[in-house]
Formats: structure tokens, C-alpha cells, sequence
């Protein structure tokens, strides 16, 4: 029996389920841009009982504002309440779940069992989905949190596509994966460097990315200190690459797996919306004809633009070796800065009126993308500012400014500017 909900059209395989695609959010902007460019959920965190303590986070009243958007478009909102709590951390607790039931999330994303028992007690409304902190890697586990009347699980970043199979086979759960995003050094959860060299708690919001830091190696003794490496050495020695698995989305989907998962809460907009867009485009061309599938070589160029570090698919197909880690200097990649935010579009005059966001002249080649639009290049022309006095380029951050342009574009649609 197939793991997916399908039919067939004029003889064409068609899936009939697609599966959620979950887009990160550290705001309420963040969060209306994902739902805009494709996500069918949301993830964010409160101002309590989550990680990304650097993120902004939401408000009750942020969220209820966020909830709102989003069922309009038919989105989910799921907030992460996944911290591994400490007594001090407990106060409100109670109080807090009950908001989130009211303000109308769908779900809480949770590590600790106390959490979870106290969710299902005083917000039964609020589906449970266990967190990757709890770093689930086997069926027997997922059987039992599933009767522990968890509503999903989201497995660690570690388990492969075989391993994903074998829970999907033995138990009837949904079932969460990362698909896009930054990894951890160690297993997601445990890991505690931050703790030891800076006092900040990464199981509790505080994480600084020790992983990423420059390191050099010495060996101490009664004499002193000895350089164990060379000026040339490697710096970046337990830097992972990015997770990528946008060529992986049919095996994902045949597999049966229920929500693909990005990662990026403390990312822009630009990277919500280029990594949305892609793996919504990519997910809606599989399902509508499976058989006859293929990789469009733009959708791989577009991540491109948004990437900070090297990709790889990591434990997805087996694992991970000293490939899938940075050594070295990071490579000089291509680099496109987010250059302004469409507000509207004059169809008469062909004027867009935009919010700038990175520094952009007359004479520049940008790119404008969104979800209503295929990408084009545009070479910008005269600059006008918000009062209709010309200027030689938009250098105040957020300034609102005009200029012709080619096509029509759209709210909310996004220009990119190419750094050479």
C-alpha cells in the first residue's frame, strides 16, 4: 500500500496530499512573508519557554495578530516552547499554554515531558509535536511518544531517509524533517560548548555557535604551551555545511513524510522568502507530476543566493564524512544583498514604489523575485524619493523610493542586487 494519497488524472499520477511545508519565523514580518511566499505553517517563538533567545520573538498579541494572517491563507502557526526547564524556568507555565490555546496556535513544539504532560492538561486544544532537542532517531521511541498521545514527532537532524521509512512503516504518526537550514557540530540538543566557554546556555536559548569560531590546536604541559598546527592549518574544523535536501523532495514525499521543515528563525526576509519559494515551487511541480519530474537547474541557482555557508545533504543517504564539514577558509561564494521591498507597482507608469533595504544606485542590475512573478533582471534607471525629487541612489536605510521598471512586480515581491 502506497504511503501517500494519490490518483490518477487523463492516465497522470497525481498526489493528492502534499506535504507541509514549514517556514521559519523570529517575527511578525518574517511570519507574514513566509505564508506570502508558500508556507502551509509557520514556526515561531514566545517571549518565554523557547530557544532563539536572540530572535525577537512574539507577544501573545503578535501572535493572535500572526494567527490571524495566516488563516486567511489557510496556514498553521506552531510555537516553540522547547526548552529544557530548570525550576526557575517553570512560573507561568501553565498560564502561558492557556494563552497560546486562545490566541489560536495549532501547536507547540516541546522538549520537555513536564510541558508536554502540563500542554495536554490545561490546553488540550494545542497539538503536541515533540522537538528535535529530544534527538528521536528510532521507531520504538516514535511508537512511544506517539502513545503518549503526541500528535507528530520532528526527528533529529540525524536520522536518513532508511530510518525515516522504517518509523513510517511501524508507526501511524506524523512525522517531521528538517529539509533546509544550518546543523549542529553534536547531536541537535546536546551539545554544551557554549555553556563552557561563554556561561551561555544553549539548551536554553543562549547559544553563541562555538561550532563556528576560528580554533587553533595546542597541547599543554609542565613547560607550557605547544602549537600542535601551522599558519596554513584549517581554522573552520567543526563547521557543518548547510543542510540541503531540494533534490531530495520525491524520495521525502514518497516516503510519506507529513511536514518538511526549514530552519532560520533568525534569518531575513530575503532568505525566508528566496528558500520558501523554492521548495514550495519544487514541491507543488513533483506532486502535480511525479513520473515525469525533473530538477530545474534555476531552483538549485536560487538557494545559491541566499547561502551563507557550503551545502550538503548531510545524514540524509548515510554518513556524513569530512566532506560535509568546512576546513579552511569559507569559499568566496556568489553573494546577492536584499536590496528593497516592493510596496506597489503604477501599471500606467510602470513605477514601482519600493522600501529599501541594502544600498542600490542608478545604473545598478538587480533582480526582482516573488511568488506572483518569474524572476527578471532589471537595470535601474532614474531614482526618485518619496517626494519626487530625483537622486543618484537609495542610501538611507528603509527609504522609500521609485523608478521604472520593465514588468510588473508586486507587494511584498523583493529586489536582490548582486555584490561583486
Amino acid at each position: 500500500m502506497s504511503a501517500i494519497a494519490e490518483r490518477t488524472k487523463e492516465g497522470k499520477r497525481i498526489i493528492t496530499k502534499k506535504p507541509e511545508l514549514l517556514a521559519p519565523a523570529g517575527n511578525l514580518e518574517k511570519l507574514k512573508v513566509a505564508v506570502h511566499y508558500g508556507a502551509d505553517a509557520v514556526y515561531i517563538g514566545g517571549r518565554e519557554f523557547g530557544l532563539r533567545s536572540n530572535a525577537d520573538n512574539f507577544s501573545l498579541e503578535d501572535m493572535r495578530e500572526g494567527v490571524q494572517f495566516a488563516k486567511k491563507y489557510g496556514a498553521k502557526i506552531y510555537v516553540t516552547t522547547n526548552i529544557y526547564a530548570h525550576n526557575e524556568n517553570m512560573d507561568g507555565l501553565e498560564e502561558y499554554l492557556q494563552g497560546l490555546q486562545e490566541v489560536g496556535v495549532t501547536g507547540i513544539i516541546v522538549a520537555d515531558p513536564l510541558i508536554i504532560e502540563t500542554c495536554k492538561r490545561v490546553a488540550p486544544k494545542v497539538e503536541v509535536h515533540l522537538s528535535t532537542q529530544q534527538s528521536l532517531s528510532n521507531w520504538l521511541s516514535v511508537k512511544y511518544w506517539k502513545e503518549e498521545g503526541l500528535h507528530r514527532v520532528v526527528l533529529a537532524r540525524e536520522v536518513g531517509l532508511e530510518e525515516m521509512l522504517e518509523m513510517k512503516k511501524n508507526v501511524d504518526i506524523e512525522i517531521e524533517t528538517f529539509v533546509h537550514g544550518a546543523m549542529c557540530i553534536s547531536y541537535s540538543g546536546r551539545c554544551v560548548l557554549s555553556n563552557h566557554m561563554t556561561a551561555r546556555d544553549s539548551n536554553r536559548g543562549g547559544c553563541c555557535q562555538s561550532c563556528r569560531w576560528e580554533y587553533d590546536l595546542y597541547e599543554t604541559n609542565e613547560n607550557g604551551e605547544k602549537a600542535l598546527f601551522n599558519d596554513n592549518d584549517a581554522k573552520y574544523t567543526m563547521s557543518p555545511k548547510d543542510l540541503n535536501l531540494v533534490q531530495a523532495i520525491p524520495k521525502l514525499i514518497e516516503a510519506g513524510i507529513d511536514s518538511l521543515k526549514v530552519e532560520g528563525r533568525m534569518k531575513s526576509i530575503h532568505y525566508v522568502a528566496t528558500v520558501t519559494s523554492v521548495y514550495r515551487k519544487v514541491i507543488d511541480a513533483y506532486c502535480a507530476d511525479p513520473d515525469n519530474f525533473q530538477i530545474d537547474k534555476a531552483w538549485l541557482d536560487e538557494l545559491e543566493k541566499c547561502a551563507n555557508r557550503d551545502f550538503a545533504p548531510q545524514f540524509f543517504e548515510g554518513k556524513p564524512t569530512f566532506e560535509e564539514q568546512m576546513y579552511g577558509n569559507h569559499p568566496k561564494r556568489t553573494k546577492f544583498d536584499f536590496a528593497g521591498q516592493v510596496l506597489s507597482y503604477d501599471e500606467e507608469t510602470s513605477i514601482v514604489t519600493l522600501q529599501q533595504r541594502n544600498h542600490f544606485k542608478s545604473g545598478d542590475e538587480v533582480e526582482f523575485f516573488g511568488p506572483e512573478i518569474n524572476n527578471f533582471v532589471q537595470k535601474v534607471d532614474v531614482i526618485w524619493d518619496e517626494d519626487g525629487n530625483e537622486i543618484d541612489a537609495a542610501r538611507h536605510p528603509l527609504q522609500i523610493v521609485r523608478f521604472k521598471v520593465d514588468k510588473p512586480v508586486y507587494p511584498q515581491n523583493m529586489m536582490r542586487k548582486e555584490v561583486r
